[in-house]
Formats: C-alpha cells, sequence, structure tokens
C-alpha cells in the first residue's frame, strides 16, 4: 500500500504525461517554453488572481516574497510553530527573525488570538520591526485568514499565504492561494498538485510586485536576461514540469480534490467514534493533502503505528518536532508554555494514507487495524 500513490496516477495518465513529455524533448525547449506560460494562466484562472509566476520550488516561492519586500535583520516575521521547516527556514535566511505561533488544535492552523498577542509582545519588546504573517494552510485546510488579514491590517503588516498543502482548498468558495498579499504553492511530487521533481508558484493581484518577481527569479533581469538592474536568483520552473502539471491539473480540477473528499468522508465514518478526526470548519473545503488524526497520547500513537507497520499500512507523523525545537532557530527559542497545543499535537498526531486512488477495501483495512489498536 501506498501513503500517496503517485504511480496509480501515472498509469492513469501515462499517455498523456508521456506526450506531453515527448512534445518538450521534441521541441528542445527546456527552459522557457510556451507550456510554462499556460501553466501559469490556467493555475492562475483557477484560483482567481491575477498573476501566477512560477519558479524552481515552493521554498524558493516564499524567499523571492522575503526579496520583493526587503524582509532583512531586525525585521519579525510570524510562524506557526506547527508546520514544515522551510516556512520558518526562509525567514532566517534573509536575517530575519521567525516567531513562532502556537496553533488552533482543531484545525492545526495559526491561531489569531495568539497571533496578536505575539504581534504585542514584539512591539512591547522593541527590539523586533513586525513585518510579515505567514499562515500555513496545513493539511490542505485553508488558515483562518479573514481574522488574520483583519490582524494584518491593524498593525500593517504582509501576508504570505503558505498555500504549499493547501492548493485546492477553499474558504466560501474562495480558493487558497488567493488570500494575503501574496500566496505561494509547492509542486513536490507529494503536494496535492505536484510535479516530478521540484517546483513552485506565487500568486499575487499585485502588478507591481509580480513585475518585481518575474525580475528576481531569473538574476534580476530588466529588458532581457543580460539587462541586470537588481541581484537576483535564478529560479525557473523547467518546461517539462510545466507540462507535466499541465495534465495533471487537469485531473485535479476534474476529479482528484473530489476524490480525496470522499475517501475522508469513508475514514470519518469508520473513525469517528475511535479516535479524533480532522475538523472542517463550515464554509471550508479541504484539499486533504493528509488525512491526521489525534490520538490520546505518545505510547498510542506509537503502538498503532507499530501495528499498521505490522500489517503493511504506512503512516506518518507531521510533526515530530515542533519549530521552536527547532537546532537551527536554538538562538531564537520561546518558552515552553507559549507553545501548548503544538507540544501536544506533536506527541499525538497520525496521518493516514491519503490520495485520490485510495480504494475502498484498503481504506476499510487501514481503519480495522486502527480500530483494533484502541
Amino acid at each position: 500500500m501506498e501513503f500517496r500513490d503517485l504511480k496509480s496516477q501515472y498509469q492513469k495518465y501515462k499517455g498523456e504525461i508521456d506526450s506531453a513529455i515527448q512534445n518538450v524533448l521534441s521541441k528542445g525547449t527546456f527552459i522557457g517554453g510556451k507550456e510554462v506560460n499556460e501553466l501559469e494562466d490556467q493555475l492562475s484562472e483557477y484560483v482567481g488572481v491575477k498573476h501566477c509566476i512560477t519558479c524552481a520550488n515552493g521554498t524558493e516561492a516564499m524567499t523571492l516574497l522575503m526579496m520583493a519586500w526587503d524582509i532583512k535583520e531586525g525585521d519579525a516575521v510570524f510562524v506557526p510553530d506547527f508546520t514544515f521547516f522551510s516556512t520558518g527556514e526562509v525567514v532566517a535566511f534573509k536575517g530575519a527573525t521567525p516567531v513562532f505561533v502556537d496553533v488552533n488544535r482543531d484545525t492545526y492552523n495559526l491561531d489569531p488570538e495568539k497571533l496578536e498577542m505575539a504581534i504585542l509582545k514584539v512591539i512591547e519588546e522593541g527590539t523586533l520591526t513586525p513585518k510579515v504573517i505567514i499562515p500555513v494552510d496545513l493539511f490542505g485546510l485553508p488558515a483562518n485568514h479573514f481574522e488574520i488579514s483583519k490582524i494584518a491590517k491593524k498593525y500593517d503588516l504582509y501576508v504570505l499565504e503558505d498555500a504549499a498543502q493547501g492548493f485546492g482548498g477553499s474558504i466560501d468558495g474562495k480558493k487558497a492561494g488567493s488570500f494575503g498579499d501574496a500566496a505561494t504553492t509547492s509542486f513536490f511530487p507529494a503536494k496535492p498538485l505536484g510535479c516530478y521533481g521540484d517546483g513552485g508558484a506565487i500568486f499575487t493581484d499585485d502588478d507591481k510586485l509580480a513585475s518585481l518577481l518575474k525580475s528576481l527569479k531569473v538574476h534580476g533581469k530588466g529588458e532581457n536576461k543580460y539587462d541586470n538592474v537588481r541581484i537576483g536568483v535564478n529560479s525557473r520552473l523547467d518546461t517539462l514540469q510545466a507540462a507535466i502539471l499541465l495534465v495533471k491539473l487537469k485531473a485535479f480540477i476534474n476529479h482528484e480534490v473530489e476524490d480525496v473528499n470522499r475517501v475522508a468522508s469513508l475514514y470519518n465514518q469508520h473513525l469517528k467514534e475511535f479516535v479524533e478526526i480532522p475538523v472542517i470548519p463550515e464554509g471550508y473545503h479541504s484539499s486533504f493533502a493528509q488525512y491526521t488524526i489525534k490520538l490520546k497520547n505518545l505510547e498510542q500513537r506509537n503502538t498503532m503505528q507499530q501495528k499498521l507497520k505490522e500489517s503493511g499500512i504506512p503512516s506518518m507523523v507531521y510533526y515530530v518536532k515542533p519549530m521552536h525545537l527547532q537546532g537551527a532557530f536554538s538562538r531564537i527559542n520561546g518558552e515552553e508554555f507559549d507553545y501548548e497545543v503544538t507540544n501536544n499535537l506533536c506527541e499525538t498526531v497520525l496521518s493516514l494514507p491519503m490520495h485520490p486512488y485510495l480504494e475502498l477495501k484498503d481504506i476499510e483495512q487501514i481503519c480495522k487495524v486502527i480500530k483494533s489498536s484502541i
């Protein structure tokens, strides 16, 4: 059994994917081909924003925004404590300070009330200047963007939506990737929409920001790539990946988001009496990058994970260690009591196999093992 079955997806769309790859190989345009422009157009239309700027990966997508907004030493950027390392890494990479904020236990996403408390604390201390909030759409569920936006406006902060896991999710029909001043996503293969390597994208309605990002991602180019008007980076999505994503985006829109929600519904029916199942607030729609349950304690999780393994069922723990305890951030570690929810989640969450091609018999087998280990 696969945790995320990319092989079944490939077999279903093998003809279209192989043809798309062969077409690029035949033309020989491997950087900046028409497929990249076509993909950007389709992605911006799907998300509902004016601009989509593709780049090398999701981490560099966030880094490019840190560059565009001139985030630097002395700046504070507010990041969820319960997320993947790169969300805080891009902040430290620019010399700024990530300020970790606890999350909501039900949604796993940034807690707006605790966010405002953290902003006020930074302002009161006076050593850092608050600049950016990076809400993460964890496990496919968009963060509480409307409340976060109110807080950002109150304190004049940028909002960068990290939609790497949330792509395809929505709030009241407004798509993940369309919140904040800008949003980013990742096309890492295991993401809701993934390519066959690395890839990423930035979404924004800001014309000036989009123009700046297009320059920054290609060595700070001006009129052309030999006219360099600023210091930039080399961060482009290659044409092969764009061609693959064009095929996969069609599948994603046509049935994959619907199918993962069907799988989640089946999981919920089987497991709701036995474990804490994912909470999807009213008006929210998840793309279920992960299906994550909560257990009572670390011992119960370890026992369950071992029984799943013995039955040939893969599972994952996202995340074993909170951001504030990562060694790379040791110089800015906060007090333990500030992260009560995150600390608990790191000991109790468990993610089960989740993808659009998961069959009923597999779901039933997974749930049977879980029930037997309670």
